[in-house]
């Protein structure tokens, strides 16, 4: 499995080339899935034809037979013709048989007929679904050009909430993550409850969505009183109708109370807007962008590092980032950043080997990306020589 990845095997599957020969392991699955087909097969026809057949005999029921109703094997006669049909008479027929039994009424015995088209035609279905399952499963799989078997395994992860994870709530109000503090030390209400969540009180001047604080208060007075409320997009509830309802709930109508730091227990200097509100987890969990790189994959041209987590690339310096160190007097280790840490490929070789012989040395050459830069050039027709600078005396 790739860095990072943990948690319980939930699954494991065997794909086969199409032709290739089954060993006794695959042919084991294969076997073990036709049989799980089967049993799934047969629970839907009977749950199908269960609730089929419960509703054919209750709409035969309290019905007159249009013929004598006998039992299909000794042929004794259960119900004569023009006679009620009760349940002791239906309980004594068989499913199968069920739907061979007409009567007078033709509306109800239209129904009937449909009823058993019905099962029919359903159960016909799923037998067909069954078989092209089976067949899919016997013929093997497409897998890719000199792949002969594939294994894939099926991992459960379990994700809490943590320091780095995306949340929103409904008014485009997503964010990260900051901490995550023990209950204790949460601010609390003046009743002692600590609160959920804390969010910055900044991010609602700089985007203006005023909807969160209304769904905060109409949310916290809903909660009190025990009740549902829906506030459709253009006809919600006013901001009289919110204070109403704290007013009602026996709530600040300001929405604001003056809470207590969890840490010190001293009360915060301003009283804080507080209530209830939808907050959702994004697919945005800091567990899958966390990544690290040693030595890894490089391009071709270039001979840099690939980019993102996918290609386990490596970490882009870009011209920004240059600024940065020259600003803080950092410039002396720009040489080993653009050199044996991207793409000098002699210089990089001769760095492993000196890390690995436990010295530290740094004997930069010429970045590939120098080349591809020359290459560029001569393909505008502008040659570009490197002159070396001769010492007196040569």
């Amino acid at each position: 499995v790739p860095p990072g990845i943990s948690g319980a095997v939930v699954d494991v599957r065997i794909f086969s080339r199409k032709g290739s020969k089954k060993d006794l392991r695959t042919k084991s699955i294969e076997e073990d899935e036709i049989k799980e087909l089967q049993r799934d097969l047969e629970e839907r026809v009977r749950i199908a034809t269960e609730e089929g057949y419960r509703k054919v005999r209750e709409l035969l029921e309290g019905q007159k037979a249009d013929e004598d109703i006998r039992i299909p094997k000794s042929r004794e006669v259960i119900c004569g013709k023009g006679k009620k049909i009760t349940a002791l008479h239906l309980e004594k027929i068989k499913d199968q048989y069920i739907g061979k039994i007409k009567v007078q009424d033709p509306e109800v015995q239209n129904k009937i007929d449909l009823y058993i088209k019905q099962i029919k035609d359903y159960t016909k279905q799923l037998q067909s679904i069954y078989d092209e399952k089976v067949e899919r499963l016997r013929k093997g799989d497409d897998l890719s050009p000199g792949v002969n078997k594939l294994v894939k395994v099926y991992i459960a992860m379990k994700r809490k909430v943590q320091s780095g994870d995306k949340m929103a709530g409904r008014h485009g109000n997503k964010g990260v993550i900051a901490m995550v503090l023990p209950e204790e030390d949460m601010p609390y209400l003046p009743d002692g409850t600590p609160v959920d969540i804390v969010l910055n009180p900044l991010g609602v001047p700089s985007r203006m969505n005023v909807g969160q604080i209304l769904e905060t208060h109409l949310g916290w007075a809903a909660r009190s009183l025990g009740i549902y409320v829906a506030s459709p997009v253009f006809e919600g509830a006013s901001e009289t109708e919110v204070k109403g309802l704290l007013k009602k709930a026996g709530l600040p109508v300001n929405g604001q109370v003056t809470l207590c730091d969890g840490r010190t227990g001293e009360p915060f200097e301003r009283p804080v807007t507080v209530g209830t509100m939808y907050m959702m987890k994004l697919h945005h969990l800091v567990d899958d962008k966390v990544h690290a790189r040693s030595i890894g994959p490089y391009s071709l041209v270039t001979q840099q590092p690939l980019g993102g987590k996918a290609q386990f690339g490596g970490q882009r310096l870009g011209e920004m980032e240059v600024w940065a160190l020259e600003a803080y007097g950092a410039a002396y280790t720009l040489q080993e950043f653009l050199t044996v840490k991207s793409d000098d490929v002699q210089g990089r070789g001769k760095m492993y080997e000196a890390i690995v012989k436990g010295e530290a040395s740094l004997e930069s050459g010429v970045p590939e990306s120098f080349n591809v830069l020359i290459k560029e050039l001569r393909s505008l027709c502008l040659d570009v020589e490197i002159l070396e600078k001769r010492k007196k005396g040569e």
